[in-house]
């Protein structure tokens, strides 16, 4: 079978757009391991199937996210930003308001600017929902971790403030991910403060592993920092991939970053 698809990154967090039409009808997860493969396959953070709303529903399309090991994750905020940027191309949604269903529900983004196939979005992410973490003897920390934090973000978040990243992170968020603690795994960040309206951050994904940049990542460690009292809204995210910025809107974050479509193609799924 060929399927389709539309290539875009966010902030280099990099995503496969498919319309849900052009899908495989079953066994979505394989196709969506073996799409995502980054040597057997196109390669890429996530698979996006994208489809029309239902009539009479206030969205303009509606997407579903399969990660690179073919489970399927509420919502990515690069993510959506990309689908956003998708059907802006395909001229679905004239702009600059774009409503999309996710599986943490609607999301709304408005285009702030577009060149070409380059686009800037500020999308609401809700509001983040902070809570302390477990005892740090129950999770396999590193000495650097200064204080856990878990959010809402419309997926699970556990986020760690550090006082530096001179330590095996990825194998420490790879534990953390498929601890028994969360049932349901967990995304993974860690951060640290680089000035009253600044941290850098890094980014373990539930089933994706790392990532250069995460939209809901940033705007839960955004939200993490600030329950942890080490800097103050607005908060620039700075990831591997760049900045991302985080403002809140009384209790509502709201994420700007970049969405641009690099490439499209067909992948033989056999």
């Amino acid at each position: 079978m060929r399927i389709p698809f539309t290539k875009a990154h966010g902030a280099k967090n990099d995503f496969l757009l498919t319309w849900r039409n052009d899908a495989p009808r079953d066994n979505l997860a394989a196709a969506a391991r073996a799409i995502c493969d980054r040597h057997t396959g196109v390669g890429a953070d996530g698979w996006l199937l994208v489809s029309q709303p239902d009539p009479g529903e206030a969205v303009d399309g509606a997407i579903q996210l399969f990660n690179p090991d073919g489970s399927i994750a509420e919502i990515s905020g690069n993510g959506t930003r990309c689908a956003a940027a998708f059907l802006l191309d395909a001229g679905v949604v004239p702009g600059p308001e774009v409503r999309i269903r996710t599986g943490a529900g609607p999301k709304s983004m408005r285009l702030i600017e577009r060149h070409g196939l380059d686009f800037l979005f500020e999308m609401n992410m809700g509001q983040p929902v902070c809570s302390a973490g477990p005892d740090s003897g129950i999770l396999p920390l590193a000495g650097a971790i200064l204080q856990t934090t878990l959010v809402d973000a419309g997926n699970p978040q556990c986020a760690f403030l550090v006082d530096h990243f001179d330590f095996d992170w990825r194998t420490v968020g790879r534990a953390v991910e498929h601890h028994s603690y969360f049932p349901n795994r967990t995304n993974v960040s860690f951060f640290r403060p680089a000035g009253p309206n600044a941290i850098e951050a890094l980014f373990w994904e539930r089933g994706a592993g790392e990532t250069l940049s995460s939209g809901t990542g940033s705007t839960g460690a955004a939200a993490a920092a600030i329950y942890c009292e080490v800097a103050k809204a607005p908060i620039e995210v700075r990831t591997p991939a760049g900045t991302l910025s985080v403002r809140f809107e009384e209790q509502t974050a709201y994420l700007t970053g970049p969405a641009e479509i690099t490439a499209g193609g067909e992948f033989y799924l056999v």
